[in-house]
């Protein structure tokens, strides 16, 4: 029997899907931002930027199709226990307790309130109503996971190409401005300060949780292969990417050459909405609610799916379908009753276990050479959670004085990645365990 594959264009449509769920507000509005900071650094900074905002999610794709499971797979490695609780707080971190809420609280912040009065915006209404459609929408797209390659890659994907190469050529052809000197940080250390910067998007935990949805769309098109499957992953990891990269150097590039025409402002959402009306007019209003509006609904129907289809594999008493109105229910909930104290308890979660995460997707690609031993991922997860959970608790303002005094001769510690150090350590401490009991048997 012939083994099913995928066509070029089958195999596109699944990049392009993959690209439109990566590509949520914050991925929209940062570029803008950096351009505007980076003044004529912009080629070392967004070059940072793309390594960590681009590179890392293409990591995280890779190695779930490399494991050709889900994030639970590769965490498993380590003990099954800590596999299904590391998991389960990645899914609902960036799940229904933050990731999901905040799509339609974004959109409706960015795409929908300046449209509306003063009195209208003071009002509970108007969010309350929005969230109800935003989410019945994500439901209505997240009701059969077979069907998100077909509604998002040739639905909502070319809409978001579209309005967003309408702001980008426009702004190529009739620039607003000069390019100017940069600011700050950027000044003297622009590539490091934007790879920091790309590193917090978070992105990297979304390629964890969106490749479960990116294989199981794979599979309901009759591919079975294990290769296969992990070749179109590993392909719409890339057109994922790509997309990604030329979103962000058309962004960056009305970042930088926006200030004369709207001046320095101090986040990349007021940029774009300004950028868009200098060059469109108010039609240009228009043009970047769309962007924010499909990219938000995107990225909540992908959250959405996964974490449903992650819930039923552990809990299958409760159907795909049933937790699809659960996590769309109460994220319509969260979003209109206290997404800013979530927000206060969900980032420094997010900065504990990101950094996790990351050790765990670059150990996936080489552990083989320590034949999976469980204790050296153990060792090198360990020495990175101490550090990462303290940085999260500091951002609560929960401080440990003398923690924090020692932490401060870590290499990289005022920047935010200490962990990196004591991960590189407890990897190559593990390594050499695994060597000498290999050579001792």
């Amino acid at each position: 029997m012939q083994k099913r594959t995928l066509s070029l264009s089958e195999s596109i449509t699944v990049g392009l899907m993959l690209f439109a769920l990566f590509l949520g507000a914050g991925n929209i509005i940062f570029p803008p931002y950096l351009g505007q900071l980076a003044g004529d650094n912009i080629v070392p900074a967004i070059i940072g930027f793309l390594l960590t905002g681009v590179g890392l999610p293409l990591l995280g794709i890779l190695a779930i199709a490399k494991a050709g499971g889900d994030l639970q797979t590769i965490a498993g490695r380590v003990h099954p226990v800590f596999g299904l609780i590391f998991t389960s707080i990645v899914y609902l971190a960036i799940g229904p307790f933050f990731g999901i809420p905040r799509t339609a609280t974004v959109s409706f912040e960015i795409g929908i309130a300046p449209f509306l009065s003063s009195t209208a915006n003071s009002s509970f209404w108007p969010l309350f109503i929005f969230t109800i459609i935003f989410f019945t929408t994500t439901v209505l797209f997240s009701i059969n996971p077979s069907k998100l390659v077909d509604r998002i890659g040739k639905i909502l994907t070319p809409i978001l190409i579209l309005v967003i190469g309408l702001l980008a050529v426009k702004s190529l052809l009739t620039p607003m401005g000069e390019i100017n000197k940069p600011i700050g940080n950027y000044k003297t250390d622009a590539f490091f300060e934007s790879f920091l910067q790309g590193y917090l998007t978070m992105d990297a935990i979304a390629a964890l949780v969106f490749g479960i949805v990116i294989i199981e769309a794979i599979r309901s098109k009759g591919v079975e292969d294990k290769n296969s499957i992990l070749k179109t992953t590993a392909f719409a990891g890339f057109i994922a990417a790509a997309g990604l990269g030329l979103v962000y150097l058309s962004l960056s590039y009305i970042g930088v050459t926006s200030v004369d025409a709207v001046g320095l402002q101090d986040n990349g959402g007021a940029i774009i909405a300004m950028a868009s009306r200098v060059l469109y007019g108010e039609m240009g209003g228009l043009i970047i609610a769309a962007a924010i509006l499909f990219a938000c609904l995107s990225t909540s129907i992908g959250l959405v799916a996964a974490t449903a289809q992650f819930s039923h594999k552990i809990f299958p008493r409760l159907s795909y379908l049933t937790y699809v109105f659960i996590y769309a229910g109460f994220s319509t909930i969260i979003a209109n009753a206290g997404l800013t104290q979530l927000i206060a308890i969900s980032l420094p979660v997010l900065l504990a276990i990101y950094p996790i995460a990351i050790v765990l997707v670059v150990l996936s690609f080489f552990d083989r050479s320590f034949d999976r031993k469980p204790y050296v991922y153990a060792l090198a997860l360990s020495l990175t959670a101490i550090i990462s959970i303290f940085d999260g608790l500091r951002s609560a303002g929960i401080s440990f004085n003398g923690i924090d005094r020692a932490f401060q001769f870590l290499p990289l510690h005022a920047q935010g990645i200490g962990w990196i150090v004591p991960a590189i350590a407890g990897t190559l401490i593990g390594i050499v365990i695994a060597r000498l009991d290999k050579r001792n048997n």
